[in-house]
């Protein structure tokens, strides 16, 4: 089988692992509660390279202006993940943590793989086509920013010097200048 140049040849797009879509005709006033079930957050989990998602609710309003879909709310959420150094699991949890998302139609009108300007309004955008959004997956991207990618626990240090990593201060460009005091 041969693909036409409008058709991407990846294959078929995994459907998402929290999916709760909504026609965009029908957004004005709206303000659902999603709360991810134990099979979504084993799913999300693993999409994000988490031991564990324990809970992941948001809490949302919805406004539309003309085809633009406006989503505020917040994001309740707690996981384990692995400490960036020592492998431990570390516990996180937030809660109150806001979700601004816009939801405008897709752009058509440029090339694929030509480039695009975004201002700083643009960067809470997902594009969508068609008459329906998908806010659960607004809300995986919104959990995704939440992740630190890094996060050290309490033995990282430890782990490091046994290892026999540096610090990142240690490969500072004023590591040089930590040693001198000004004295002979």
């Amino acid at each position: 089988m041969t693909s036409s140049p409008d058709t991407p040849s990846s294959g078929p797009t995994p459907a998402p692992e929290f999916s709760h879509t909504v026609d965009v005709r029908q957004v004005e006033g709206l303000a659902p509660r999603l709360e991810a079930n134990e099979a979504e957050r084993a799913a999300l989990a693993r999409r994000f390279g988490l031991v564990r998602l324990d809970k992941l609710v948001a809490q949302l309003e919805l406004s539309r202006k003309e085809r633009t879909v406006s989503v505020t709310g917040t994001l309740d959420a707690a996981w384990v993940q692995t400490c960036a150094i020592s492998a431990d699991e570390l516990p996180v949890e937030i809660s109150g943590e806001p979700i601004e998302v816009r939801f405008v139609p897709q752009l058509t009108g440029y090339a694929p793989d030509a480039e695009i300007e975004l201002d700083s309004d643009d960067l809470d955008e997902i594009e969508y086509s068609g008459t329906y959004i998908d806010l659960g997956e607004a809300v995986a991207q919104s959990l995704a920013l939440s992740i630190d990618p890094y996060l050290t626990g309490p033995d990282a240090e430890a782990a490091r010097a046994e290892a026999g990593l540096s610090t990142p201060e240690d490969n500072s460009p004023f590591a040089a200048l930590k040693g001198l005091t000004g004295k002979d």
